[in-house]
């Protein structure tokens, strides 16, 4: 799967399971009940989808643009970190206006959600490319056939 379609299904897949481990890490966490963090985690998603979509285009304008375009471990940990480093910038003030807290409340429960969402983002890649294969930027590009660079060569 490709394009597009291996777009929104990887967002939508991946917020709604992000969404539901958001809920429950934000009421165990600020001992809010899930009609309070319920509808935040439903923005922060909202967020989240939007920024997935222009993170990833971006990533994977960069990284067709590598000599190598193996999704090793190391690239696939800083996708996962850098993602939710330049997502924190957006969820912080949020978190801090919808429970009513300091901004350093607000980052230290976004903390713990940095801690466990990049787990999930590395786990669900990973998992994602196994089960439809990784997306034409981290393909290698395919040789020519010996005939075709013949045929070239000859014209």
């Amino acid at each position: 799967m490709q394009g597009i379609k291996r777009k929104i299904v990887y967002v939508t897949a991946f917020e709604i399971i992000g969404m539901a481990i958001s809920t429950a890490w934000l009421t165990l966490l600020s001992g809010e009940s899930p009609t309070s963090t319920g509808p935040l985690a439903i923005m922060i998603t909202t967020i989240a989808v939007i920024w997935n979509l222009l993170y990833n285009t971006a990533f994977e304008y960069w990284e067709i643009r590598q000599v190598s375009r193996t999704r090793t471990v190391w690239r696939r940990i800083l996708h996962a970190i850098g993602f939710q480093i330049t997502l924190v910038i957006y969820l912080i003030p949020l978190i801090a206006w919808w429970l009513d807290i300091s901004l350093w409340q607000a980052f230290v429960l976004d903390f713990a959600l940095m801690l466990i969402i990049p787990c999930y983002s590395f786990i669900f890649n990973y998992f994602f490319d196994g089960l439809f294969g990784v997306p034409l930027s981290a393909q290698q590009p395919k040789e020519e056939a010996p005939d075709v660079q013949a045929a070239s060569l000859s014209n």
